[in-house]
């Protein structure tokens, strides 16, 4: 398993990535960070410069890599986690095994939402994995890339890496396993007692999220009342990729979670 530290101090800040992404998403986010902390970014199985993983890439299994990790550093910690890298974190803080000091959700994939456990929403989560990888065939899928184009250069050059075959095979792995990872966290809620939790939607509404961008803005709101001690934040210049539109909302709500702030 492939990771980067930078900076120094505690608690350390930990990035999970979405599904189907290495580490190379958070370029504009840890350098900030990094100036006040230590902050880890890595790259969980099949992504990045880490080892493939031929085991189902369930919820379970994804929650695994990163508790191996954050064994290997030191903590306590801030998780942040974007879109499907917000179950994980999640999960890891409700194993008990860490000192979590707090948790940043950035538009993450809700299990509130019910419009994925629709038909449509089911048929467009099976199809996910074979259209990556038809796109990535035909280099279509590479031009998605370009929206985290504002990155680092050397940052943007790993980034592009992710839509290849093999990013796109690792998209639709854990695509298969998603809805009933999904369902088990609908089904199981947790209120994550004792920590700050700041819930950051993305409640721009584009051409693509049309149709979904509402029922999820409402599922975040839905979490964050929800949650022991949970903070919706709105970044209302942003849809689902807040760490390229506004990066500068995850460094503030990071930051806020550190002791001397």
């Amino acid at each position: 398993m492939h990771f980067r530290i930078r900076g120094n101090g505690g608690p350390t800040v930990v990035f999970e990535s979405g599904m189907g992404l290495s580490g190379s998403i958070w370029g504009l986010v840890q350098p900030a960070i990094a100036e006040r902390t230590t902050t880890v970014v890595y790259d969980r199985a099949c992504s990045g410069k880490s080892d493939d993983d031929d085991a189902p890439r369930d919820l379970e299994r994804t929650v695994a890599d990163l508790v191996q990790l954050l064994r290997a550093v030191p903590g306590p910690f801030i998780l942040v986690g974007s879109s499907w890298g917000g179950p994980i974190v999640r999960s890891v803080a409700m194993t008990g095994e860490f000192d979590i000091k707090g948790l940043v959700l950035v538009d993450q994939s809700d299990e509130n939402a019910a419009e994925y456990f629709t038909p449509a929403g089911e048929k467009r989560m099976a199809q996910t994995g074979s259209f990556a990888v038809f796109f990535a065939r035909t280099g279509l899928y590479r031009l998605m890339a370009r929206m985290g184009r504002s990155q680092p250069k050397d940052v943007y050059a790993d980034f592009r890496k992710d839509f290849g075959i093999r990013g796109a095979r690792m998209m639709g792995a854990e695509a298969r396993e998603f809805l009933p990872s999904m369902r088990r966290l609908r089904d199981n809620p947790a209120r994550l007692e004792g920590i700050d939790v700041t819930v950051i939607s993305g409640t721009k509404v584009s051409f693509v999220d049309k149709s979904q961008r509402p029922a999820i803005n409402v599922a975040h709101r839905r979490t964050a009342e929800f949650l022991d001690k949970g903070r919706f934040v709105d970044a209302s210049n942003s849809g689902h990729y807040v760490m390229f539109t506004e990066p500068e909302i995850i460094v503030d709500e990071t930051l806020r979670l550190l002791p001397d702030a």
